[in-house]
């Protein structure tokens, strides 16, 4: 069974920083590639940022200059740098394995943006 855990969500300030985590397994890890979606309440899910196996990074524009993902084959770890966050940033964020048509979900991690 495909496990991907995510932590480091939680409530921050405007203009604050989070660093998202997500560990899966090391066959996985090696020829998935890694993403994070978010979804809002009310609202559909949607593309945070992605990550190839070779560490291509693309990135939503709404967080282009703000964001940073990365991945760590020593800790089969992907991890999302979140800076300068903003309320409309606040969503439950799920890590993804993607390949070819297969796709794994986290269970979710909490992100609330508000002073």
């Amino acid at each position: 069974q495909v496990q991907l855990v995510e932590s480091g969500g939680g409530l921050v300030q405007p203009g604050g920083s989070l660093r998202l985590s997500c560990a899966t397994s090391r066959s996985i890890f090696s020829i998935y590639a890694m993403g994070w979606y978010r979804q809002a309440a009310g609202k559909q899910r949607e593309l945070v940022a992605t990550i190839t196996t070779f560490g291509t990074p693309n990135y939503a524009d709404s967080v282009k200059g703000r964001f940073t993902i990365s991945r760590d084959y020593a800790k089969n770890t992907v991890y999302l740098q979140m800076n300068n966050l903003k309320p409309e940033d606040t969503a439950v964020y799920y890590c993804n394995a993607h390949r070819m048509t297969t796709d794994y979900w986290g269970q979710g991690t909490q992100v609330t943006v508000s002073s």
